[in-house]
């Protein structure tokens, strides 16, 4: 698939994620709560679980979702489709995602204008490095800013 030392999130980096610490602690959010949700092997059940989360966050009545991957390559496909019906409930999204040098996606749609890149090597490639190339907290700041643009348009 293509994930490696570099692009897994650790024990440790799951106690204490920058993203969740981040939004949890912003006055401006009312944190609905983290879900989190498998990468299937085959096309149809990934654009099921993409379907299923959008249907998710409309019932709860999210005002905007930050939607983060730890991997990359074919995990993309799920991603995209989890963007794009998230998107199509008009609900505002942003993304975090370990992109790189390849920069760009197996996948995309108009609903992934607005993703943070979580590489850190210089190179931009996946390393040998543990936790080298996870979100942190100004990948989780920016993630959120942009949330939060994209929500007040809405509003406007």
């Amino acid at each position: 698939m293509g994930i490696g030392p570099s692009t897994k999130e650790t024990t440790l980096h799951h106690f204490r994620d920058p993203l969740l610490d981040v939004v949890s602690q912003d006055d401006d959010i009312d944190l609905l709560g983290v879900v989190v949700v498998g990468t299937p092997q085959d096309n149809v059940s990934k654009y099921f679980v993409g379907q299923r989360l959008a249907q998710w966050m409309e019932s709860m009545r999210a005002d905007g979702v930050i939607i983060s991957v730890d991997s990359w390559g074919n995990s993309h496909v799920d991603y995209a489709n989890t963007i794009e019906e998230i998107g199509k409930k008009n609900i505002p999204v942003v993304g975090l995602s370990f992109i790189g040098n390849q920069a760009k996606f197996v996948v995309s749609n108009k609903y992934m204008d607005t993703i943070v890149d979580f590489n850190k090597s210089k190179k931009g490639i996946e390393t040998e490095v543990v936790g080298e190339n996870n979100v942190n907290r100004l990948d989780s700041k920016k993630a959120l800013a942009f949330l939060k643009l994209k929500m007040q348009k809405k509003e406007d």
